[in-house]
Protein backbone atom coordinates (compact mmCIF):
# COMPACT_ATOMS: atom_id res chain seq x y z
CA UNK A 1 0.00 0.00 0.00
CA UNK A 2 1.21 3.35 -0.56
CA UNK A 3 1.00 5.58 1.90
CA UNK A 4 3.06 8.39 0.53
CA UNK A 5 1.83 11.80 1.49
CA UNK A 6 -1.29 10.98 3.14
CA UNK A 7 -2.64 12.02 6.37
CA UNK A 8 -3.71 9.40 8.91
CA UNK A 9 -5.09 9.40 12.21
CA UNK A 10 -4.19 6.72 14.45
CA UNK A 11 -6.19 4.62 17.25
CA UNK A 12 -4.13 1.81 18.78
CA UNK A 13 -5.49 -0.40 21.55
CA UNK A 14 -4.22 -0.67 24.89
CA UNK A 15 -3.77 -4.45 24.83
CA UNK A 16 -3.48 -5.05 21.32
CA UNK A 17 -1.21 -2.87 19.32
CA UNK A 18 -0.43 0.81 20.79
CA UNK A 19 -0.67 3.97 18.94
CA UNK A 20 3.42 4.72 18.43
CA UNK A 21 4.05 1.60 17.34
CA UNK A 22 1.40 2.36 14.39
CA UNK A 23 2.88 5.72 14.30
CA UNK A 24 5.87 4.21 13.15
CA UNK A 25 4.86 1.46 10.77
CA UNK A 26 2.93 4.33 9.11
CA UNK A 27 5.93 7.03 9.17
CA UNK A 28 7.71 4.29 7.12
CA UNK A 29 6.06 4.30 4.89
CA UNK A 30 5.70 7.52 3.96
CA UNK A 31 2.44 9.17 5.59
CA UNK A 32 1.95 11.47 8.25
CA UNK A 33 0.38 10.93 11.37
CA UNK A 34 -2.04 13.71 12.38
CA UNK A 35 -3.70 12.34 15.64
CA UNK A 36 -2.48 9.46 17.43
CA UNK A 37 -4.01 8.20 20.59
CA UNK A 38 -4.25 4.83 22.47
CA UNK A 39 -7.71 3.52 23.82
CA UNK A 40 -8.72 0.79 26.31
CA UNK A 41 -11.35 -1.00 24.79
CA UNK A 42 -13.40 -3.26 27.27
Amino acid sequence: MDLAGKRVIIVGERDGVPGPAIEACVRSAGAEPVMVQTQCFV
